[in-house]
């Protein structure tokens, strides 16, 4: 995945979507299959409601391209109850199914805090401690004080990612010095429906130049979810193509 970012959604089961993405006939069961036809990651937020297994993973993983990219979000009984304590062995677990579930088509593992969940020195060691560094692993914090420069620094130290949010009343950095690119834009103003203009996705499609990683559009209550995704793909793959003619 050098210097290339993979634009998707963190849904696709949408019926606000029929007849804008999804044409007007097609089945809803085959909603996913043509879902992977117009993009190459999808993020997988089942497993943050119901610990997934690895046959769970193994149907997704057949249903998708060779090529295709999945990124898995981190179970809410870990980042929500546990809040990672007493977690080592469930998130062991957790790091297997992936593993043997997704296989070659993990991308990265999304741990996603509670906006409760603010900053202390015993949190982010915690958190540095029980990581297998053997996954790409994204950390997506709601709360402000994780903003901070002894977080990013221990982040790069360890090669975790910080997560870019577009989210109600968080900074809307886009951190471009981590392992990845990360980026989840879940609709500002208003959490889930909020559209993003062609102005803002163009001055992020500036910032995905020469990258890797993933972005994800999550304000999928509505249509703007999907709209957004193929207008950013649109603009990403006409710089990609540009750039590739000028060498």
């Amino acid at each position: 995945m050098k210097n290339q970012v993979a634009i998707g959604c963190s849904s696709f089961y949408n019926r606000f979507w029929k007849n804008i993405f999804y044409p007007r006939n097609l089945p809803s069961k085959a909603w996913f299959e043509f879902y992977c036809q117009h993009f190459n990651t999808y993020e997988f937020n089942g497993s943050f409601y119901k610990f997934p297994t690895v046959r769970v993973f193994n149907n997704w993983y057949d249903k998708t391209p060779d090529s295709f990219l999945f990124s898995v979000k981190v179970p809410k009984e870990i980042t929500h109850i546990k809040k990672l304590k007493d977690c080592e062995s469930l998130l062991n677990d957790f790091y297997e199914v992936c593993k043997n579930g997704m296989k070659e088509k993990l991308g990265a593992v999304l741990f996603q805090f509670p906006p409760s969940y603010d900053f202390s020195k015993q949190k982010l060691e915690s958190i540095i401690g029980l990581l297998n560094y053997d996954f790409k692993n994204v950390i997506e914090f709601r709360h402000i004080t994780w903003w901070n420069e002894e977080v990013w620094s221990a982040f790069k130290d360890n090669n975790i990612t910080f997560c870019s949010v577009s989210y109600p009343h968080l900074p809307s950095t886009i951190f471009k010095d981590f392992p990845l690119l990360y980026i989840r834009f879940h609709g500002v103003p208003k959490l889930f429906y909020s559209s993003y203009s062609s102005e803002e996705l163009q001055n992020l499609n500036h910032a995905l130049e020469s990258k890797h990683g993933f972005v994800y559009f999550n304000n999928t209550a509505s249509e703007a979810g999907i709209l957004n995704a193929l207008e950013l793909k649109r603009m990403h793959a006409l710089n990609y193509l540009t750039a590739k003619s000028a060498k």
